[in-house]
Formats: C-alpha cells, structure tokens, sequence
C-alpha cells in the first residue's frame, strides 16, 4: 500500500526552507510520519535555526512536524498532512548541570539515557523513566510519557520549571526559569507536555533534579489474578514502607507480579524491603534483587499491536484489571498511582476492548485513550475519546497555530 504524500513544493519553498537550514535533504520513506509522507527534512542545529526553518515554512504555508528520536511517531493520529519534517536531534546537548540548584538545563534532542549519565557523574539524575529505548527530552514532552517513578516524583509536568519553544510563526517564547519557586510569565510548559507537537516546536527545558539513591531494591511477588494483585499494592501503599514505585504486571493469561521499588540510605532501604516482604508473602514468597524485574519502566505492547492508557482512582485498579483481563489485554502500570497501559494484540477484539475498558475507567473517574495502534485500528475505533474541554483545547490551538501547520491532525479533535 502506497503511503499518502504531501503536495510537492514549489521551487521557491524549497528553497527557503533550504536557506533556512544548513542540513536540508529530500525525505525518504524512513521519514514517514505515521505513513504520511513528507517532502523534505531539516535538522537544525539551534533553537535560531529552528526559528528560521519555522519563518519559512509559515511564510510558504508548509505543514511542519517536529521529530526528535522517531520513537513515537505513530503515536496519536496520523497527520492529516506534512511537508516538513523538523529533526531536533541535532539538539543534543545538556546545556547546564547546576548541582549546588540540582538544576539542569537540557536540549529538546538529547536522549533520556544520555542525559541521566551526564547528570549520574554529579550524583542527580532527572526522576523520568525511560520508558522507550532511546527517546529524547522532546519526545518525552511532547507525548507525555510517564513510568514507575511517578509514584514520587511525579511526572514531566511536575519536574519541568523552564521552557523554550518556538511558535508556528517562527517567534521564539522562553517561560518559567532556574529556580522552582518562579512565576515568571505563563506555564506554557504545561501546555506543551502531551500535546504531540501541535502548538509548538520544544528546543530546550529546565529541570528540577534528585539525588541518586545510595541504594535502590526491587521485592517482587507473585499473584494469581487482577483481584490479589490489586489487594497486595494497596497494601504496600498504604503502609509506612515508603516505596519510590508499586508495579502490577498482569498478563491476559496466567500468573502475574507485584513489584516495590525501595530507595534510599542501604540501612533504611534493607529495612523497609523486609517490610515489603511480609506485605507480599505468598506461597511462594516475595523475591528481593538489586536489579530491576522484566518488564520494569516499559510499555507492554510491541509494533503492530494496540497500546492504550488506563487511568483511575485506586479503589478502581483491580476493577479495570479484571476487565482487561476478560478483553485479552495484557496490563502493565502503577498500582500506586492509577496510571495502566494495556496491549491488545488481536485487532479484531480491540473495538470491544476500547469500550469496555474506557466504560470501567469512566466508572472510576478517568480514562481510557489508544495511544498506539496500526493505522486500520486507528480508523476503526474511537482514539481519544470523550474530551468535555475540547473546545477550550481548539482555542488554545488557535491561539499558538491559527493556520493549523503544527502537526495538523495528530492529536484530540483534528488538532
């Protein structure tokens, strides 16, 4: 099947995105932005360069969409067009560690991974998860992704204190700052988080950072369905054991797990792992390691399957697994916060395992959305939805992209 493409660009568009960037080139089919094809890619190398590309393009009305480690392109709804495509990988660098502020100042294109070592050798790390092999800061931004440490940490949105982004017009717009306690201009960082490149263009953010545990262990236990699984996290996260994640991994068949994240000071963290471990005996007892389990800090599916998001109180998680596990979904996510993500492998049962899934997290005040899914799933189900601020999302969209070339389509409501 022949992927859908763009309008060829004119001459002189081309030759202004060209004069724009210094690394300009034709796209190709590695380039397909969920099989939309575009015309070009530019990979600019600052956030004035970024700037230039975006002046162009909005001065030739081409439809542009940003691109940082192409981990999750597919996620959302396919654009209904592009004719760019804007690599920010080229933006690589952490551009500051202030340790004394546990501060960093980090590039939208920097890899996750990279920057955690970098900010490893002066023993702070940023408390994100990374939760796709080899994403970046921008990526992680623009698709909201969150792990096990968002139990304590929170997430992007509660660890991020300073934006820069460049508007659809080419206009470069700074928020917040270095320091947490700031009120400096409006929290356009929070708007950015999750909204898949359709406001704007992320070039660099601030975060507030957290010191490297001394010493971090996994206790993992056992459990024989939705019911026990449910019944063992609450247990743990109600009690005085202070865990930093608490994991389900509930397959669609069979046996699954609890696991509990424990960090801190050796002394304390051996003493609150056998407290967990009376918490989650079993028959066959809880295990203790220093390593992570299988499985831990990534999502359940896999290309060509179905991945949704799962969200609810915590009185509601052994309902929402039990209903997973009666549609085929695998479920993997935090107990402790109410935050699941399901894979549903047969695509003839993902229209009944949408429906059912977002009927029992709505019972449970939240949510059900498709993240992933191949393209006649896509067009097959219902993505987001119900989105009661719809309206107020289309005006902000206005607001930042009036003529609509951010990202046109990939996200809520054709924004």
């Amino acid at each position: 099947m022949t992927a859908p493409s763009t309008t060829e660009l004119g001459t002189a568009a081309r030759e202004a995105v060209t004069s724009a960037c210094e690394d300009v080139r034709d796209a190709r089919a590695e380039d397909r932005v969920d099989g939309v094809e575009p015309s070009l890619v530019a990979r600019p190398t600052s956030t004035e360069q970024v700037s230039e590309v975006l002046r162009a393009a909005a001065a030739h009305g081409l439809r542009v969409v940003p691109r940082g480690r192409s981990t999750k392109l597919s996620w959302g709804m396919p654009p209904s067009a592009v004719d760019v495509v804007l690599d920010v990988s080229a933006l690589d660098s952490v551009v500051d560690h202030a340790a004394g502020d546990l501060i960093a100042v980090t590039q939208a294109g920097a890899r996750l991974a990279d920057v955690q070592e970098t900010l490893s050798a002066g023993g702070q790390q940023l408390a994100v998860d990374e939760m796709v092999p080899g994403g970046s800061v921008g990526g992680a931004i623009a698709a909201n992704t969150s792990g096990p440490r968002r139990f304590v940490a929170g997430t992007l949105r509660d660890l991020m204190i300073g934006i820069t982004v460049v508007r659809a017009d080419g206009v470069v717009a700074k928020a917040g700052g270095r320091v947490v306690k700031n009120v400096a201009g409006y929290d356009i960082g929070k708007l950015m988080i999750g909204s898949l490149g359709t406001l704007a263009v992320v070039t660099e953010a601030v975060f507030r950072l957290h010191p490297l545990p001394q010493a971090r262990r996994w206790v993992t236990a056992p459990v024989d369905g939705p019911e026990q699984a449910h019944q063992l996290s609450q247990a743990v996260v109600h009690a005085q054991a202070v865990p930093a994640a608490v994991e389900v991994d509930c397959p669609a068949g069979g046996p699954g797990t609890v696991s509990v994240l424990l960090e801190g000071k050796p002394d304390g963290v051996a003493g609150r792992a056998a407290t967990v471990r009376e918490l989650l005996g079993g028959r066959s007892g809880p295990g203790e390691s220093e390593e992570a389990p299988a499985g831990w800090a990534s999502y359940p599916w896999s290309p060509g399957t179905t991945g949704l998001k799962l969200t609810c109180v915590l009185s509601g998680v052994g309902d929402v697994l039990a209903v997973a596990r009666e549609v085929g979904a695998d479920v993997r996510g935090s107990a402790g916060s109410g935050v699941l993500y399901a894979a549903v492998a047969d695509a003839d049962r993902v229209g009944t395992a949408v429906q059912r899934l977002r009927k029992i997290c709505q019972r449970h005040q939240g949510s059900a959305v498709v993240v992933d899914a191949p393209a006649h799933v896509k067009r097959s189900v219902d993505v987001w939805g119900p989105v009661p601020a719809l309206e107020l999302m289309r005006s902000v969209k206005h607001r930042f992209d009036p003529d609509s070339r951010l990202s046109p389509g990939r996200f809520v409501g054709s924004i």
